[in-house]
C-alpha cells in the first residue's frame, strides 16, 4: 500500500509493479482522489484506514522541496513498526551485496550503489542516481533524479538533493538541508541551510517546514500534515 498519490508515489507503484510486488493501492488524505484510479491504480481513501489494514505493508511516498520533512512527519504520526513498511527496489537498479537498505526505502530506476553503500529508513532515491563507495544516506534523506555522489560522502537526515547534483568525496551535507539542481558541492553543508551554484554556495537558511522539522528531531513535539503528494512529488 502506497501512502501518497502524487508523482513520486505514482513512480513507486510503477516501480514495485515493474518488480513484481502485490500492489494494493494508494492511500491519499485529499478526498477529491478518493474511490478514484491515479495512473490505473486505486485511490482507496486517506491514512485513517492504516489501522484497519493490518495485513499490509505501506510505503510513504510524499515530499517536494517546498516540504521534505512531510514524509518524516507522517511516518511518525502513523507510530507503525519497521517490519510494517516495504523497500521498493526497481529490477533495473543495480544494488551492491555490500550495500544496505532501510525499510520504507524507494530507489527508482536505473540507480546505482557501487559497494558498502548505507541507505537508511524511508530515503526516497530517483531515477539515475549513482551512490560509490562508502556512501551514508540518513533517514528520510531525498536524492533527485540523477545525483552523483562521490565516495564516502555523507547525506544527513531529511536532506534534499536536487536532480543534477555533483557531491565531491567526503563531503557531509547536514540534516534538512537543500542543495539545489545542477549544483556542484565541494564543501560541507551545514545542517537547515539551501546551498546552490557551482560551486555550491549558501544562499539562505532552509524553508520553515525544514527547520521545524530539524527542531522536531530534538523534542517530542510533532505536527501532523496530510498524507498528499505535494506539487505533484
Amino acid at each position: 500500500m502506497i501512502i501518497g498519490a502524487g508523482g513520486f508515489a505514482r513512480e513507486t507503484a510503477q516501480a514495485a509493479r515493474t518488480a513484481g510486488l502485490p500492489l494494493a493501492g494508494h492511500l491519499d488524505d485529499d478526498p477529491a482522489l478518493h474511490g478514484r484510479a491515479v495512473d490505473g491504480v486505486p485511490v482507496l481513501g486517506g491514512t485513517e484506514r492504516v489501522p484497519e489494514l493490518t495485513d499490509a505493508s505501506f510505503v510513504v511516498c510524499v515530499g517536494s522541496p517546498r516540504d521534505y520533512g512531510s514524509r518524516a512527519r507522517i511516518v511518525r504520526r502513523l507510530g507503525l513498526p519497521e517490519h510494517r513498511y516495504t523497500t521498493v527496489v526497481h529490477p533495473t537498479a543495480a544494488v551492491s551485496a555490500t550495500s544496505v537498505l532501510g525499510p520504507g526505502t524507494v530507489l527508482l530506476a536505473h540507480t546505482v550503489l557501487t559497494a558498502a553503500v548505507r541507505v537508511g529508513r524511508h530515503v526516497a532515491v530517483m531515477p539515475g542516481t549513482v551512490l560509490t563507495h562508502d556512501d551514508e544516506v540518513g533517514d528520510f534523506a531525498t536524492l533527485a533524479s540523477g545525483v552523483r555522489l562521490g565516495g564516502t560522502a555523507r547525506i544527513g537526515r531529511g536532506a534534499y538533493v536536487g536532480a543534477g547534483a555533483l557531491v565531491r568525496e567526503g563531503t557531509a551535507i547536514g540534516a534538512w538541508s537543500l542543495v539545489g539542481m545542477g549544483s556542484t558541492v565541494l564543501a560541507d553543508v551545514p545542517a537547515g541551510e539551501v546551498w546552490a551554484g557551482s560551486p555550491a554556495r549558501r544562499l539562505r537558511a532552509a524553508a520553515p517546514p525544514a527547520l521545524e522539522q530539524l527542531d522536531h528531531d530534538t523534542t517530542q513535539g510533532d505536527p501532523l500534515v496530510p498524507a498528499r503528494g505535494v506539487n505533484g512529488r
